[in-house]
């Protein structure tokens, strides 16, 4: 059960970023640098505000999982896509980012001030390693070609301001997505799958976890004669 809040906890802190009412991401260095603004607002003030943002949005979170049935059955296609769902309307109720939004801050955090395309396509891999996500239908080195390809014709290093020059790297890589079969509009269901992979990654490691946690419980001696539950019958309502 500790397992699980945690997990949940650790979503409003891994994006570092806490968002307004207004739903705007904020960087949470953006408070630092109002704070040194401002004589008005202390640092233990902004750190004050910081943490109650981050506590409301984690009984936001509870209070989803008060509700909804979960089943540790990381195998059952139903059983995953009901915590996906689950995990869904957390995000949604306490103003989490979705693993896509998060990448896609990342890279805006992180591409900020690059200046080249070659720099610029470096980090997006760096990204990508960072955060464990594979390249299986090696677009990268396909991109990288494409950019050769564009560099080479108009014999420079191509600038992301040259406008003329990224329309010609755009057009390289539209016939990339085209050969690999991606489409702009099927990007909703490549973030449902990636999703539903989380998912059934979570669901595996808290089943771990569960079934770990029985196992010590079961070799204490007032328990030798009781039997462990299937973890799949577990209720994680009853235990919050």
């Amino acid at each position: 059960m500790a397992r699980f809040l945690s997990r949940s906890a650790r979503q409003l802190y891994v994006s570092e970023a806490v968002l307004q009412p207004h739903q705007h991401a904020v960087p949470i260095r953006f408070y630092a640098k109002e704070a040194a603004a401002s004589k008005a607002l202390k640092g233990d003030e902004m750190l004050k505000g910081i943490f109650l943002d981050v506590k409301k949005k984690f009984e936001t979170a509870v209070g989803v999982l008060r509700k909804e049935k979960i089943t540790l059955d990381p195998e059952d296609p139903a059983a995953v896509d009901q915590y996906a769902k689950v995990m869904k309307t957390v995000r949604e109720k306490a103003d989490l980012f979705s693993e896509s939004q998060r990448i896609q801050f990342t890279i805006k955090q992180r591409t900020d001030g690059i200046q080249d395309a070659r720099s610029y396509l470096l980090a997006l891999k760096d990204i990508r390693l960072k955060r464990g996500l594979t390249d299986e239908l090696g677009a990268e080195a396909m991109m990288m070609n494409a950019l050769e390809k564009v560099e080479k014709e108009i014999k420079k290093p191509l600038m992301r301001n040259d406008k003329k020059g990224m329309a010609l790297l755009t057009d390289e890589f539209n016939k990339i997505n085209q050969k690999l079969g991606i489409r702009k509009e099927d990007l909703p269901k490549y973030e449902e799958q990636l999703e539903k992979k989380i998912a059934k990654a979570q669901l595996e490691e808290l089943k771990k976890d569960a079934l770990e946690a029985m196992e010590t419980q079961k070799k204490r001696e007032e328990f030798n004669d009781e039997e462990m539950p299937d973890v799949k019958s577990l209720d994680i309502r009853n235990m919050l």
